[in-house]
């Protein structure tokens, strides 16, 4: 059974860009950005420390592991 080419353009659509989405995106690039400059946060991420992915105080931000951070970060219901 052949796979159906990915459709980028919908994906867009339905989900990257509505202004939720786009919020959030903005929220984690500004987290980014906040600890660019802490030696070895290439290839790691980073963690809010209060669990909330708003709160991009430097005090509440971690650069930690990839695994360390995503097994902790459920999503809330």
């Amino acid at each position: 059974m052949a796979k159906k080419p990915r459709n980028y353009r919908k994906e867009y659509d339905t989900y990257h860009g509505k202004p939720s989405q786009i919020k959030r995106r903005n929220s984690r690039n500004a987290a980014r950005r906040k600890l660019k400059n802490v030696k070895g946060i290439k290839g790691k991420d980073v963690h809010h420390k209060d669990g909330n992915p708003r709160n991009n105080k430097r005090s509440n931000l971690a650069v930690v592991s990839k695994s360390y951070n995503r097994s902790r970060n459920k999503k809330k219901k």
